[in-house]
């Protein structure tokens, strides 16, 4: 079994929006993955947070995984509009959270993986299905620990993620990032 690690869109956005998607490949160690529809997500993110544009020809998040079983795609579609509040005649909204909270409950060589969100409704979902968690503090911590960033360099960073935007969990101080 595999471990792999499933950034949504909005994480992808947050490592961009400073232009350092350099940083979250790194911390992803090359078990990151991701499913058709965030791939599509950050596909349309690209038109703002051009830094996006980059990720399907670089390959590092792996082949976006298709859902194809009409099962499973049912599925799908039940959590995102039951759970996630999606609506019909917006077929796309939320379709990135239920595809990936999906896959990883249910396909057995994605089980263990990581679900990485900055969306605490997405979150909550996750945690209550079991689905371990993370979101961009984590990841920066990660960089941190790693020697990738200096401790003072993460809280700036996620500063700066702050500053573009960017809704996420800030840490009060430098230190947060290495506890």
């Amino acid at each position: 079994m595999s471990e792999f690690l499933f950034p949504d869109n909005t994480v992808l956005c947050n490592f961009a929006a400073v232009d350092r998607l350099d940083l979250l490949k790194s911390v992803l160690n090359g078990r990151g993955r991701w499913t058709e529809a965030v791939a599509y997500e950050a596909s349309r993110s690209a038109s703002v947070l051009s830094a996006l544009h980059r990720l399907a020809s670089e390959g590092w998040l792996g082949e976006a995984i298709e859902v194809t079983d009409e099962s499973d795609i049912q599925q799908i579609n039940r959590i995102r509009r039951a759970v996630l509040g999606g609506t019909d005649d917006k077929p796309l909204q939320h379709l990135g959270e239920a595809e990936t909270c999906y896959v990883i409950e249910h396909w057995p060589e994605l089980a263990g993986s990581w679900w990485i969100s900055d969306d605490q409704e997405a979150l909550r979902l996750a945690r209550f299905r079991g689905i371990t968690t993370r979101e961009t503090i984590d990841l920066v911590s990660m960089a941190v620990l790693n020697g990738d960033l200096l401790t003072r360099e993460g809280f700036t960073l996620m500063q700066a993620m702050s500053q573009q935007g960017r809704r996420l969990r800030l840490p009060a101080s430098a230190a947060d990032l290495t506890r």
